[in-house]
């Protein structure tokens, strides 16, 4: 079984477990999810690295990144691979104006509606993550939500599963799930094979103002940064030193 086998098999379980509570009345009406700009990530730990900040606050973190002129955050919500929750979530939209995305490994409907619930504008769906059929089943489910679609892929069979899901927008991430290992021309691999399904979100590895610029040359409209802000000193000045690139 590969790492993200594991990693979604986890997720699904610990939706299960929460079924039986009902969930909370949505915070208030979504929010448009940007197409261009930098999305900067409340990331406690990962698979690969371990403890990046544990003891963060997302609320605080969030306002740092909204300060720091990011135009949305995402938010780990899995538990066992990344220490997140839904409470995170929750905390980081309730504390900012920019739309949040939560960023599982989601495969069922429930999740789906967990997003929802606990006021993210926008949800992650892996290519790897569940059958295609079932992601497209998810995609239409956002839809009625309201909610807007990153689509993740990381090689180039998955591109047409992307394109059959009609994503608002399309993320190529640089690390293999299955592996964890990171390739950093994934990017420039996929973007021009990619390019017309949706706008173009650069996903891991990116750590400076050097790596956004070239994933921009590249074709990116987006960039997604979690470690190398979770993790800094100044959260808000790492951010505005980014978008300035």
């Amino acid at each position: 079984m590969s790492h993200l086998q594991r990693l979604v098999e986890q997720a699904v379980a610990d939706a299960r477990a929460r079924s039986a509570q009902p969930l909370p009345a949505p915070p208030g009406p979504v929010r448009p999810f940007p197409r261009a700009g930098l999305i900067a990530e409340v990331k406690r730990a990962s698979p690969s690295r371990g403890a990046i900040n544990p003891s963060l606050d997302p609320a605080s973190l969030a306002r740092a990144y909204q300060r720091g002129g990011a135009a949305a955050v995402s938010v780990l919500t899995d538990r066992v691979g990344f220490g997140g929750s839904l409470d995170d979530l929750r905390a980081a939209r309730d504390a900012v104006e920019l739309p949040i995305l939560r960023k599982d490994f989601i495969a069922t409907g429930d999740q789906v509606r967990e997003a929802r619930a606990f006021g993210a504008d926008a949800v992650l769906l892996i290519a790897g993550a569940a059958p295609p059929e079932t992601l497209r089943e998810l995609r239409v489910l956002a839809r009625e939500l309201g909610l807007s679609v990153l689509f993740e892929v990381h090689a180039e069979a998955e591109l047409e599963i992307a394109a059959a899901c009609q994503p608002d927008l399309l993320g190529i991430n640089a690390r293999d799930l299955r592996t964890l290992d990171v390739h950093p021309d994934t990017f420039g691999r996929l973007a021009p094979l990619a390019r017309g399904i949706a706008p173009l979100v650069a996903e891991s590895g990116v750590k400076t103002a050097a790596d956004v610029r070239r994933y921009r040359e590249l074709g990116a409209s987006l960039v997604l940064v979690g470690e190398a802000l979770s993790s800094a000193r100044d959260p808000e000045a790492a951010v505005r030193d980014l978008v300035r690139s």
